[in-house]
């Protein structure tokens, strides 16, 4: 009790010196917390793909699409319980700053493939039945404020012209990392509308999305299905969801990496500081120190008194910023809409702060401990700060 009464006495005799440090400690944790989250919010739909899924594109580009005839041949490949395809659509509602993923789906079908999305019956049975209907993410419909019933006019990018679409269902996420973003459309009234307006880009999907009973089949079974396409006009190109997602996460590697490397900078930086200010310390006490020395108290003494203050100091900023990571993020989640569908805290990142506070407290206290534990009694005495 007398080592932590004289660690608090200690960390509170310059307020102004260990408000400012602990100001800096609550910035760098909270920026640091913030980039991890937004690194975090990049892998977010890898991982939370299914491993019993597969995408089947073509195997030139993404670009390009597969033909719907593929569909009862991939159907029909063992070890697969399930099919459904889909396209990228691409249209702008009102202006184009308002960006959020559209997908035209083999309706029901998809959703069967995709548990995750939570949509009641009623909505479920509204939309299959509806052939303008769409189904939009909880966090879309709160964003643009979408109600059921609600036309919704979007103009095509891809597909030109003006389209319409009523709201039948909203669904929501079954975990928290599930991607409520997303708009979905049939399948079928693109294709009809295509056949009228550009017969030759009709029946043809832009990827498949393969069910498998077994994940640990995954790899044969992908392989048995592009080899069942091989030398044709359109060739594909199989995977697992997560490869599938991992590889859109690798046109942005260098900014992950970047983004990366300057949060590791932020706790360098704050460490120099933090470091300073306990050389301070622990300059402005050498005759304190010699004066418990003399009185009996051994180094390590001393060094607990240092490295305890150090680390209440480092362990106060970063509960704060801790603290106030979470309303910075959902403030931060709001302001970037749709750009990123997730954008939760994960626990390794709270860790990860934690862990970051608990290192910048113990290197700053190193250099002052050992030269205070090392102090020569007439010497520390001698010193007036």
């Amino acid at each position: 009790m007398f080592a932590l009464r004289l660690i608090l006495k200690n960390a509170l005799r310059h307020r102004l010196r260990t408000s400012l440090t602990i100001l800096g400690l609550v910035i760098a944790t909270l920026s640091f917390g913030l980039l991890q989250t937004v690194i975090s919010a990049f892998y977010a739909g890898a991982e939370a793909s299914s491993a019993t899924r597969l995408v089947t594109r073509n195997a030139i580009s993404l670009v390009f699409p597969l033909p719907l005839s593929y569909s009862p041949k991939i159907r029909g490949i063992e070890g697969v319980t399930g099919i459904a395809h889909a396209n990228w659509f691409g249209g702008i509602y009102q202006e184009p700053k308002n960006f959020f993923p559209q997908f035209a789906i083999s309706g029901v079908e998809y959703l069967k493939l995709y548990p995750e999305f939570v949509l009641n019956d009623k909505e479920q049975a509204a939309f299959a039945h509806d052939r303008k209907g769409c189904i939009v993410g909880r966090k879309l419909a709160n964003q643009y404020g979408f109600k059921l019933g609600d036309v919704i006019p979007l103009k095509g990018t891809i597909f030109p012209g003006q389209w319409e679409f009523v709201v039948r269902g909203i669904y929501d996420g079954k975990q928290a990392n599930t991607d409520t973003s997303q708009f979905f459309f049939h399948w079928d009234y693109l294709n009809e509308t295509i056949k009228k307006t550009a017969p030759s880009r009709a029946n043809q999907v832009g990827v498949y999305i393969v069910q498998i009973g077994n994940p640990d089949n995954a790899a044969a079974i992908s392989r048995t299905l592009d080899e069942q396409f091989r030398n044709s006009l359109a060739e594909t190109l199989t995977e697992t969801e997560q490869a599938f997602q991992l590889g859109f996460i690798s046109m942005s590697e260098a900014i992950i990496v970047a983004i990366r490397v300057v949060s590791f900078v932020v706790i360098v930086i704050i460490m120099a500081v933090m470091a300073n200010t306990m050389a301070m310390s622990a300059r402005e006490r050498l005759s304190e120190y010699a004066t418990l020395k003399a009185l009996g108290f051994p180094p390590r003494f001393l060094v607990l008194l240092i490295f305890g203050e150090s680390l209440l100091i480092a362990l106060i900023g970063s509960l704060l910023g801790i603290a106030l990571l979470f309303p910075s993020a959902a403030a931060f989640s709001a302001k970037l809409g749709t750009f990123f569908p997730v954008f939760d805290i994960a626990p390794q990142t709270l860790l990860l702060q934690l862990a970051c506070a608990a290192v910048v407290g113990l290197v700053a206290a190193i250099v002052p401990a050992v030269r205070s534990a090392r102090i020569n009694i007439v010497d520390g005495l001698r010193s007036i700060g």
